[in-house]
């Protein structure tokens, strides 16, 4: 009987201490009125790109140089995506394993960076693009205004990995 008793306290104080005990352990956030639809995904092997300013831009006075650069190592999934926003919508905070190119096609989002000590706006329209670097930039992008928004978004990861990873939310955003 006492041993009985024994195993049912221990096994109680087990239970009890796994309960309340999490180390760094955070809920991630959920997105809210919010609606992401893949449109088409395409596979690429590896990627060794480049491309340069037009003419020579000392010449011409054009001090704006352009230049891209894209190289992965390995396969990689591209997906283009639609997402909704409902007025009030959130994506919730998250990060993607690789970067992505956004552009707004319709009304008004605000993004926010974890990174950001003051976790400030920012806002983007109808007609506008933004860059979501991936990796660690874990952010949050929300509609507040009280008409519907969406965007296309171009996002380039390594083959076979998970397109979204969900987030707590940061000590720096208190909403």
């Amino acid at each position: 009987m006492q041993r009985r008793l024994l195993y049912l306290l221990l096994f109680t104080t087990t239970i009890a201490t796994s309960t309340l005990y999490h180390p760094g352990s955070a809920s991630a956030t959920t997105a809210e009125g919010y609606k992401s639809t893949v449109l088409a995904v395409g596979r690429f092997s590896e990627i060794n790109l480049s491309s340069s300013s037009p003419h020579n831009p000392k010449e011409e006075r054009n001090e704006q140089l352009w230049f891209s650069l894209q190289q992965t190592k390995g396969p990689s999934d591209l997906f283009i995506q639609n997402n909704v926003w409902q007025p009030g919508g959130s994506t919730g905070w998250h990060t993607h394993p690789g970067h992505s190119l956004i552009i707004v096609t319709e009304g008004t989002v605000t993004e926010y960076m974890s990174d950001d000590p003051e976790c400030k706006p920012h806002i983007y329209t109808q007609g506008m693009g933004f860059v979501d670097h991936g990796g660690e930039h874990i952010h949050l992008i929300r509609n507040e205004s009280t008409v519907q928004a969406s965007t296309i978004a171009l996002q380039l990861i390594p083959k076979g990995t998970e397109r979204r990873i969900d987030a707590p939310a940061p000590e720096n955003c208190h909403f």
